[in-house]
């Protein structure tokens, strides 16, 4: 062909090849690129607005996931407020008796008040005092003094639950972590808690043999130990039972909240014990002067002692001291 061989031939087409190239790279810039920029402004279009489609998707997922958790936060708020208040209107005699941890009748509770009531009653008659010391003391002894006795039972036995409330809670999460169902992890701090933990989650445990589920079980034990922190521990399993997630999570930073609740109580306490000092100090003062001047010349209280007028005395610095006692006591308590 044209009198040139294959060599030829393959020489001048690479040749060509080459020429056409370097045309091509220097005349391309001057060309334009507005077909090419318009491609690639119609891809990323397209990914930009299939994108905010995605995260927008997401978003309301998740979204819709918190707001359905602060619903159900709120509901538990609400009910643990209508229980506290429930609470300031009175407790029942037989729940009383249940927090206090004692094993008795409310008929023989009723019988053991009549007998401390009795003997308050007859103690100031053989002693002489006028009659209405007597019926003061038959009062204190058959109304007053029992509750109290009941109320600082519960109130011991709460602090007690509170102090071993947070490793509690964390065995319940290593045996979450090791695979137990939430009910054995429970079972397994009713076995080898100490009261008043143990039989108390005992009582959750067994719940569930009679129909009665965990978050409902935790809810009967704040009506035995009403404390926040069992309050706390019904909103996480209730939560999860509703709306699922990680428990063992969830229980984990409920241990942490309990030991800084923990933590912030003693300091309180230690904060508040030298106004406790100084209430203890006074409302002893006045029973520590009157024994010495008994004893150092007992006729100098005989007015006091044996009229009319030193009984209407001693009654009122009575009440004003109960009511300075009361007064300071509520200054210096703190709930946290």
């Amino acid at each position: 062909m044209f009198g040139l061989d294959a060599q030829q031939l393959i020489f001048l087409l690479l040749v060509a090849m080459a020429t056409g190239g370097a045309v091509l790279a220097l005349a391309l810039p001057f060309m334009g690129s507005s077909g090419v920029e318009a491609r690639v402004r119609t891809i990323a279009g397209a990914r930009k607005s299939t994108e905010p489609k995605r995260q927008s998707a997401v978003s309301r997922l998740l979204d819709g996931q918190k707001d359905n958790r602060r619903r159900q936060v709120q509901e538990s708020l609400k009910q643990i407020e209508e229980r506290a208040r429930q609470q300031k209107r009175g407790v029942p005699l037989r729940l009383l008796i249940n927090r206090s941890g004692i094993d008795i009748s409310v008929r023989k509770f009723w019988v053991i008040s009549a007998a401390v009531g009795l003997a308050l009653a007859l103690l100031p008659a053989l002693l002489g005092f006028p009659w209405f010391v007597s019926v003061m003391g038959a009062v204190i002894g058959a109304v007053g003094l029992p509750r109290w006795f009941l109320s600082s039972l519960a109130k011991r036995r709460q602090k007690a639950f509170l102090e071993d409330l947070a490793d509690s809670v964390d065995v319940m999460v290593r045996g979450l972590k090791a695979g137990l169902p939430l009910s054995d992890a429970m079972r397994l701090i009713a076995t080898e808690a100490s009261p008043p933990v143990g039989p108390e989650f005992m009582q959750v445990v067994e719940g569930q043999r009679l129909g009665i589920t965990i978050d409902q079980g935790v809810e009967r034990m704040f009506e035995r130990i009403p404390l926040p922190e069992v309050s706390f521990l019904g909103i996480v399993i209730s939560i999860q039972s509703k709306s699922g997630g990680n428990l063992s999570e969830a229980l984990n930073n409920l241990s942490k909240v309990l030991r800084d609740r923990k933590k912030l109580k003693g300091k309180v306490r230690s904060m508040s014990q030298e106004a406790k000092s100084s209430a203890a100090i006074i409302g002893v003062l006045p029973f520590l002067i009157i024994g010495a001047l008994m004893l150092l010349s007992p006729d100098y209280l005989t007015p006091l002692l044996s009229t009319s007028t030193g009984h209407m005395i001693l009654i009122g610095c009575g009440v004003w001291m109960l009511l300075g006692i009361l007064i300071m006591r509520k200054m210096i308590s703190f709930d946290v």
